[in-house]
């Protein structure tokens, strides 16, 4: 229990200061900010832009893939093949505003996935019988601040701590499931129709510790048409039919590192770097007041599934064994709380 009460410490005690690597841009709250005065400051969002998400709550579901190259055991080179007959995950986040003047806006959030692999016959192998038993899961607190500095330039900031494992009774949470990120952002709002930044990230998206430089760039062409990126972790096309129903087609890269212990070695933990980059088209519809529908369909393909014996690791030597893993078909849907 001191180690979980010390986790969480650590974690509110890192979002003072870092930043997320979370591809959102803030809500325009600023309307209930401060009355205009003679300095005009730039908003953060461009016209008919998606909506962004205070509350939601979604379900995904992954076909079946190969899962080869899984080790036996610590002390043989020996791999074994098993095959993946679906994953199931869980998503949740939460976002809400804590200051939103026209000066500046500070965002406070939460985020949750879970995702349940189910192996068919894991057999007497360690990690897939682990793997098959018991969720991993990533769950986390992040901030964002988005502070113009005047009618065209601006600044971001985003921190996230994440917490990632494979957690049971055998596998308790420690600090070495603790993931930080953070993103920093100067950019220029060149009209309501178009704004780009750039800058750096310091990222876990393909399941390892990377250093990114970052390009923002949020375009509306006319009233159907725009697109949304944030490379190179995301980037869309969308497509407006009205303001209430939308289509979007792109790309998400998503990851982080995981902790899990596999018995029967002589480490306490092993560090899943799972990346994911999924090409996928998605649907937003409105359903009433501020209640949105998403929908997603795409491809979840394997960037990163190495097991390493090393937190961060990066080398060879730190590298228990990778499984080039199957690319399956994939579907997800959620329903959101969307900002006025």
């Amino acid at each position: 229990m001191k180690t979980v009460y010390s986790l969480c410490f650590l974690l509110t005690s890192f979002l003072s200061f870092s930043q997320t690597d979370s591809t959102e841009v803030l809500e325009d709250y600023s309307n209930y900010g401060e009355p205009e005065g003679v300095k005009r400051y730039a908003t953060q969002k461009v016209l008919n832009q998606t909506p962004q998400k205070i509350i939601s709550f979604g379900y995904e579901y992954n076909g079946e893939f190969h899962m080869p190259g899984i080790r036996i055991s610590e002390s043989l080179s020996t791999f074994e093949d098993r095959h993946v007959n679906q994953v199931n995950a869980f998503k949740a986040q939460l976002n809400i505003p804590v200051v939103a003047t026209n000066k500046i806006i500070w965002q406070l959030g939460a985020n949750y996935w879970g995702s349940q692999f189910q192996i068919e016959n894991p057999g007497s192998n360690t990690f897939a019988k682990q793997l098959n038993q018991s969720s991993l899961i990533s769950a986390g607190l992040n901030t964002t601040i988005f502070k113009p500095l005047n009618e065209t330039n601006f600044l971001i900031f985003q921190a996230s701590a994440d917490v990632n494992g494979l957690f049971n009774e055998q596998a308790k949470m420690t600090s070495n499931a603790l993931t930080l990120s953070a993103t920093g952002i100067y950019g220029w709002k060149k009209s309501e129709k178009n704004m780009i930044g750039a800058g750096i990230a310091r990222t876990y998206r393909a399941g390892r510790l990377i250093y990114v430089p970052v390009l923002l760039w949020n375009k509306t062409f006319n009233d159907t048409w725009g697109m949304e990126l944030l490379l190179p972790a995301k980037g869309f096309i969308r497509y407006n039919i009205n303001t209430s129903n939308m289509i979007q087609a792109g790309f998400e890269l998503e990851g982080n590192q995981f902790s899990m212990p596999i018995p029967g070695t002589q480490r306490d933990l092993f560090y899943i770097q799972r990346g994911e980059f999924k090409p996928r088209i998605m649907w937003d519809k409105k359903i009433t007041g501020f209640l949105w529908f998403s929908a997603q369909v795409g491809l979840r393909y394997n960037y990163r599934f190495d097991v390493m014996n090393k937190y961060d690791g990066k080398e060879d030597a730190d590298r228990y064994f990778t499984s080039k893993l199957g690319n399956p078909l994939y579907f997800n849907f959620s329903l959101n709380l969307v900002s006025p």
